[in-house]
């Protein structure tokens, strides 16, 4: 069984996972309205990742005898227009992530949980992973400046980014 305090914990980070799916539905609607086909599919599987790492959260809890109590996911706000601002909004939101899985590790080391520690080792591989491939795009927006044929370069090879179901824990 999970302790109140780890389950509390998985709660918020259930919560935090789902406004990011959130967050990023909002920029892939902004995107559809540029006309930014490969932004679009950039964000769609980020909007499924997202999804995913909150229902791995959520299925594991319940494998832990937990109860899982769903809140209000706060409104997202797009805090730019231009793809650079976006993706900078980004960075930043996946540093954030990033430091709640952390907050998140912190408590299973305070209860001395190692089944949740060992469970949120991936969830910290995967931070990783995602801040490179958003530091990625965000380099390659920087070095475009206003090329708008630059851009629609970048739009092209976003198109082929594809979802792939990770397998968690």
């Amino acid at each position: 069984m999970i302790s109140e305090k780890m389950q509390n914990a998985f709660n918020d980070q259930i919560n935090k996972e789902l406004y990011s799916e959130y967050l990023y539905l909002k920029m892939k609607a902004h995107f559809a309205e540029l006309n930014l086909q490969g932004f679009v599919n950039w964000f769609n599987v980020q909007v499924q990742e997202e999804h995913a790492h909150a229902m791995g959260m959520f299925d594991y809890l319940i494998e832990r005898g937990g109860k899982v109590e769903l809140s209000a996911i706060d409104a997202p706000e797009l805090k730019g227009k231009t793809p650079l601002e976006i993706f900078e909004q980004v960075l930043a939101h996946e540093e954030f992530v990033t430091s709640r899985i952390n907050a998140l590790m912190d408590v299973a080391e305070e209860v001395k949980d190692r089944a949740a520690l060992s469970f949120l080792d991936w969830y910290l591989k995967e931070q990783v992973e995602e801040e490179s491939n958003v530091g990625s795009v965000l380099s390659t927006l920087k070095l475009i400046g206003e090329d708008k044929k630059l851009l629609f370069s970048l739009d092209k090879d976003l198109k082929t980014r594809v979802f792939n179901a990770p397998v968690i824990g």
